[in-house]
């Protein structure tokens, strides 16, 4: 009965869900707000949800509020192979990859298959992520009960610097120090477990820390919007692209990659931080080694394109799992998710309710499906969409930002902060800094806080308690292992065995 017990739950979850007219109004509307967002150079799916979540946030029933934020979530990924097939302008960072082979199928006058392809492979790539999410939660959830201060402290450190180590472009200590002043962030405020008024500097507004929606409008929102501004990239005309809707054997010839890919997705987005661009280019690698057609991948294959895009599409339940299961968001949208569980007071970890991982798993099923008709039908609209200025859809993506951060509930100050923030998201993209690993520092600092801290205070300040517990010293030594595996002697010795 225990192992029907999910399934059990998800059709409950499903059946529900279908059962409300507003959740097709909910669904329809985000996952076409998602794929413009994500066919639209210059915005992302961590944009579309961070604004979703400043106007939804707190203000509807997380239950409802989830499906716009899910919904936006898979159509921004799916959206952003529109512009990587037919510009080869990515239109997201996790679509970048699939450019490698979808414009050269442009080229060579077959875009509308390549779509046709992209849109079932995303299908059915989101669709195993979810699969999974199911599959495993509730073992890791029975597991993760068994987890105490100690070791919550450590996964939390532990996800701050791997996101360092993974999204850091050029030195990875750039990404830990992103990393740790977003965890330095997390400490404003008053002290978790004696309450009290810590680097306020008697400002009243700072004693409830800094706004989670107001920190993810300003490191996500802003600093591309001044981009795209500054880029001003515009379209003359739409390519042509000639038949949309794949037939069954072209998807059935491939489902050896469209599997593997899935896989790979799946463990790639279960990485804290790390994200679906990572999945992409780590599936098209793999399947470069080991596909037949690997030649071929570069010059417009069919195999390539699925290996990017599946890929990319599985890690959404890949990263599901980590932030319903252990409260640490697997990918960038996935940490503007869990923002907005914790604005609706919902701490996602052991102690969730798993009725709301089975609502998540329903609601990725119907945005995945509502994806995949959306795409075949209306795929010439969204291409048309592609000709917009970036002068006319980037000032309203602003005055949603602004809205939706004024709207918290900080008032004005929510609007600095969020500039504030924003500026120095900006000047740090320009210094190779990456953003992500600052706002899961902000978002997983307080767990560390807390959880830190109170292990010292009931171990009476000893720090044997982080080697004593096997699962401590296990991820003690995680940590350890990864920062020391950066270093330069360490990481050229690693790179010759392997």
């Amino acid at each position: 009965m225990d192992v029907l017990a999910p399934l059990l739950g998800f059709f409950d979850s499903l059946l529900m869900l279908l059962s409300e007219p507003e959740t097709y109004l909910y669904l329809v509307a985000s996952v076409f707000l998602g794929i413009v967002f994500g066919a639209l150079p210059g915005l992302t799916a961590t944009l579309a949800v961070t604004i979703l979540t400043g106007f939804f946030g707190n203000k509807v029933p997380i239950e409802q509020s989830l499906i716009a934020l899910l919904g936006a979530y898979v159509g921004a990924i799916y959206g952003g192979s529109f512009p990587s097939i037919l510009l080869n302008i990515p239109g997201t960072a996790a679509s970048a990859a699939t450019a490698m082979d979808g414009h050269p199928l442009t080229k060579q006058g077959l875009g509308g298959r390549a779509i046709g392809i992209t849109t079932t492979a995303s299908f059915f790539g989101t669709l195993f992520g979810t699969l999974c999410l199911l599959s495993f939660s509730g073992l890791l959830l029975a597991i993760a009960q068994n987890i105490a201060s100690p070791e919550k402290a450590l996964l939390a450190l532990f996800g701050i610097l791997l996101s360092g180590a993974l999204m850091s472009s050029d030195l990875v200590i750039k990404g830990w120090i992103a990393g740790m002043i977003g965890l330095g962030m997390a400490m404003v405020g008053l002290d978790p477990i004696l309450s009290e008024a810590r680097f306020t500097f008697d400002w009243a507004y700072l004693l409830s820390g800094f706004q989670v929606v107001p920190v993810l409008m300003g490191a996500f929102a802003v600093p591309q919007i001044i981009e795209g501004l500054v880029a001003g990239r515009m379209i003359a005309a739409a390519p042509k692209i000639g038949r949309i809707t794949p037939s069954a054997g072209e998807v059935v010839a491939r489902s050896g990659t469209v599997m593997r890919s899935s896989a790979i997705g799946v463990g790639v987005g279960a990485l804290p931080g790390v994200g679906e661009d990572v999945a992409g280019w780590v599936s098209y690698g793999v399947g470069k080694s080991v596909s037949k057609d690997g030649a071929r991948f570069g010059k417009g294959s069919l195999s390539g394109l699925l290996s990017a895009e599946t890929a990319n599409n599985a890690a959404i339940g890949g990263a599901m799992i980590p932030l319903l299961v252990l409260g640490i968001p697997g990918s960038p949208p996935a940490a503007a998710l869990l923002g907005a569980l914790k604005i609706n007071n919902i701490v996602p970890g052991p102690t969730i309710d798993p009725s709301l991982i089975h609502h998540v798993v329903a609601i990725l099923v119907l945005a995945s499906a509502a994806m995949l008709l959306m795409g075949l039908a209306l795929a010439r609209l969204f291409i048309r969409i592609l000709t917009l200025s970036p002068t006319l859809f980037l000032p309203v993506v602003m005055a949603l930002t602004t809205i939706g951060s004024f709207s918290v509930g900080g008032g004005v100050n929510d609007l600095f902060l969020m500039i504030i923030v924003g500026l120095v998201a900006f000047v740090m993209g320009k210094m190779a800094y990456p953003i992500a690993p600052l706002v899961i520092g902000v978002i997983l600092g307080g767990l560390f806080d807390e959880t830190f801290r109170r292990t010292l205070l009931l171990s009476d300040g000893e720090l044997s308690v982080f080697f004593s517990r096997p699962g401590a010293l296990l991820l003690l030594v995680l940590n350890v292992g990864l920062v020391f595996s950066q270093i330069g002697p360490v990481k050229n010795s690693l790179k010759r065995l392997t």
